[in-house]
This record gives C-alpha cells, structure tokens and sequence, in this order.
C-alpha cells in the first residue's frame, strides 16, 4: 500500500508539473483520422504496391490512444500505443520534436492517453510504427494499471504478457481496469455484442417484430423465481423487476401481433454460481399458429445461423470439448433420462423417496419442494452435466411447467422442450397453454404451493388471465439465455466473464 501511495503522489507531483507549464492535463477533444489496426492496413497495402517514399515513409496519421508500454533510450524512446482497434508502436527523437517537447515526455505515464501525429514507416526489426513529429496529452492517468509484465520471445519477436491483474474477482470489480490491460477481455465483449446483433437479424429476418415490454411490474410471473422487490411511492403500491417477459409478450400475441420478441434484461433474486447471475439477458419471442415441434425446428436454425455467422464454422471448443452443431439435434425425454440415470422408474417413485435421493444426493434448497421441483433438481443434478452435445430434453411433468399445454398423447405431461449445451440449459419452450380454465387452475396450484413453503411458484395473475378470456390462438414460444449462449462461443467458464458489471457481494 505504501509502494502504490508513492506511485500516486508521484503521478500528482507531474500533474501539478504539467499545469505549471501551462498544459491542460484533461483535453477537451481530439480529432484522430486513424486506428491503429488502420493506420497499419493502409500501410502495408502502400508498401505492397511499391508507393512509399524514398525515405520508407508511409501516409502521416493522427492517431489517439493510451500508453501501455515504454523504452527510453536517452535521445529516442520507443512506445507502445493502444486504442480500440489493437496497438502501434511510436518514435519519438529529440532532433524531431525539438528539446522542450521531448523534455515533456518525463511527465507521461504508463496508462496516459496521448494524440500523436506523424509518417509511418518500418523499423529494421520489422515493425511498422510511427514517426511521432507532434504529440499532446489527452489525459493524464492519476493512479498506474495493472499492467503485467511483458517478455519478447526471442525467436519469434512475439510479445508475451505476463498479467499483473489476476484476480478474479477483483477483474470483475474493476471492469474499467480489467479492459484497459486484456484486451482478450474487450474480444469476449465484441463477440456477446455480435452475437446479439446476429440474434435480432435472424428474427427480424423470421418476420417477428421486435417490441419491448415492462421492466417494472405489479405482478411478477413468466417463471419459478423469487423476484426483486421495490416501492412506487407515488403510487403507495409494491412493484417487481421483472423475472421473465413471457406473459407481457402473450398478452401482444392475444392483440393480433402473431410475431414477437424482446431481448431484455431479466432480474430474479437466486444465488450466484458459474451459470447464473441475478441480473441477466433473454431472448423471449412467441409466435402464433405453432406448437412446440415447430420451435425445436426453429431453434435449429437460429442457434445453426448464429453459430456459423459469429464463428466461421459448425464447431465450438468449449472448457476442452468440442461442440458440433448439426441438426438434427439428438432428443430425449425428461422422465426416461432420468429414470436411467437413477436405475428406478421415475414416474413409480413417491414423493418421500424422490426427496431422500435428493437429500443423499446433497441437492440444496428442498424445502418446500413438490414433486415437480424434485424431479427438476434430481434432473439438474444426474443428467445436465453429461448434456455436452446440443440436446433437446422433451415432456417436463405438469407441476413443473404451469404455463405449457399438456401433452396431446403423454396424460400428467406437457409439450414443453428444452435444449442443453455443454451442460446447460439454454432454451426453453413450450406449446403455450392458451386455455383460460386450466390456466387458473395451474395459477392456483401454484399458489398453493407457494402457501407450504415454495418461494418460487407462480402467482394468480387476473389480468392473464382476462387477456386469456379473449382468445389466444395456438402458440410456441421459447426463452433463451443469451449469456450462457455466449459463455459457450467464447469459452469462457463464467457467466460473469461475459457480463460486463456482474453483481458481487460488497467490497470489504
């Protein structure tokens, strides 16, 4: 702690320095006519074609960014410049800058951001950089990045980063900080925007509108989750984040609107584990005149399609394994998978023994848990993990899915898939229940369960089920989530490396 006091006192020391001097230490703008990936590219194409100078010099570019590395050699120094794009290497000479000028380079750090202006060119080793002939500061950084320590290999010429920020958690904490020194991570975060972009073309494609529903509701639902919950003081009234888009978006299916989707963020007050965050991002969308068979065959594409456009190709690595994407995807159903993988037929088990293999099993967070919910963390906990492949799990049980139709042909089920990758659920979907009646019926079955114990079970929503009452035609619909969607493309182990500002529990 003393060692980084002196560092910031120190940095201090050379702000004051440079208001001394009259420089203003935090501009006001600055106008670059490059990056630095383009500033290269433009470069080369020059020296491919013959067209540089007679001196080696390519076009004069204006370039801004920040300092992330610097090697003084008494008359010159040789710095490493970085922006959005990738990073270049800059010149700086004496005999061009003048004395007063150079002089002021002993007033950077590194991690200030500077605007440079001068010729490209290649040095003998190699390297394209520019001929820094003026410079300004941008902003003078007061407290040093975690930057690690940089070797060249000596073979190759390839620079090897040591990191000097590896905790985790700090990482998280210090996003700002995390980004500035890996630009892996600012890769990871480009993937997720692309992916997203790639989503919304695919729906926008499918003809589905894209609409936007309430984050801020009087009644939660969509879900078994437990909420966030809030005060509308105007209103004298409590209100809820919302888990799950599902019954605004049918709502706008009972209007007319035979098409829609959001991608929103979803908020549900759980624990935090390698796959879940509180806060998060879904793809909902809801489509009339289908069922769930229907969806499945839509899934397939839009996974296909965005795989393909984000990564070049059909197959992902993944913590080590490879993930192929061709469809058809396997099926199994629920019960039977699970049957299997406890050696006894699910479906003659009495609830007390589905809750003592639970309970040998260690399975956290039984109480109140009713068949349906015991059969999903037995499921959780004996088949996910082995669903590495992309996998449809079809026919959840009735308890477990208040929202699905029951199944056409499998009485106590519904017609309700979901698709798991690298152990993972990512999609969920079901033939929407579209019954008003039997809907109630669910609601208050579910309530009931709310009333022994379970915090997650649904509420009875009167204005659904009014919506309901005016007619909703057949209907698929799917959920899915985006940052575990991304986890995998990017391979990254969690879903906070993919989240920008993860939730923490308080700095201490």
């Amino acid at each position: 702690m003393d060692d980084l006091n002196q560092v910031l006192r120190a940095r201090r020391e050379k702000l004051r320095a440079l208001k001394e001097r009259g420089i203003e230490p935090f501009a006001y703008n600055f106008d670059p006519t490059h990056r630095t990936a383009e500033a290269i590219e433009r470069f080369e194409d020059v020296e491919e074609r013959g067209a540089l100078t007679g001196n080696g010099d390519g076009e004069t570019a204006r370039i801004g960014g920040r300092l992330v590395g610097w090697r003084s050699h008494g008359r010159s120094v040789f710095a490493d410049l970085e922006d959005a794009s990738g990073r270049i290497q800059l010149y700086f000479r004496k005999n061009v800058l003048g004395d007063e000028s150079f002089g002021l380079l002993d007033l950077l750090d590194l991690g200030d951001w500077v605007g440079v202006v001068g010729p490209l060119f290649r040095t003998r080793m190699g390297e394209v950089t520019l001929r820094v002939e003026s410079w300004e500061l941008l902003t003078k950084s007061l407290r040093p990045l975690p930057f690690g320590k940089v070797e060249v290999d000596a073979e190759t010429g390839e620079r090897v980063v040591h990191s000097g920020f590896a905790d985790t958690e700090s990482r998280y904490r210090q996003r700002y900080a995390d980004l500035a020194v890996h630009p892996e991570v600012r890769q990871v975060f480009g993937t997720r925007a692309h992916v997203i972009t790639e989503l919304r073309r695919f729906m926008d494609r499918e003809g589905f509108l894209e609409v936007e529903t309430p984050v801020l509701q009087p009644l939660y639902g969509g879900a078994s989750a437990r909420p966030f919950v809030t005060r509308h003081h105007a209103l004298d009234r409590t209100m809820y984040l919302r888990i799950a888009d599902e019954l605004y978006l049918k709502r706008l299916i009972v209007g007319g609107m035979d098409r829609v989707y959001e991608i929103s963020k979803d908020f549900r007050n759980e624990g935090i584990d390698r796959s879940h965050n509180p806060e998060f991002t879904m793809l909902e969308w809801y489509q009339a005149f289908s069922d769930y068979e229907d969806q499945m065959g839509l899934v397939e594409r839009l996974t296909l399609d965005v795989v393909e456009r984000v990564t070049g190709g059909r197959v992902v690595t993944y913590r080590g394994e490879e993930i192929r994407f061709e469809p058809p995807f396997p099926r199994i159903r629920l019960l039977e998978a699970l049957s299997e993988a406890m050696a006894s037929d699910v479906r003659e088990m009495e609830d007390g023994e589905l809750r003592r293999r639970a309970e040998d099993l260690a399975i956290p967070q039984l109480d109140g848990a009713g068949r349906g919910k015991l059969i999903d963390k037995l499921f959780g906990e004996l088949v996910e993990p082995r669903l590495i492949q992309p996998t449809f799990v079809l026919d959840h049980p009735r308890e477990l899915s208040p929202l699905a139709k029951p199944h056409r042909e499998r009485p106590g089920l519904t017609e309700r898939f979901e698709l798991y990758l690298a152990g993972m659920e990512v999609f969920n979907a079901f033939s929407e229940l579209n019954d008003p009646l039997e809907q109630r019926a669910r609601f208050e079955a579910q309530a009931r369960l709310r009333a022994s114990g379970d915090e997650e079970a649904q509420q009875v929503d009167e204005d659904y089920l009014r919506a309901l009452e005016y007619g909703m035609p057949p209907t698929g619909g799917v959920g899915m989530g985006v940052d575990r969607f991304v986890m995998i493309l990017t391979d990254q182990p969690s879903i906070r490396d993919v989240i920008l500002f993860p939730i923490l529990r308080s700095e201490e």
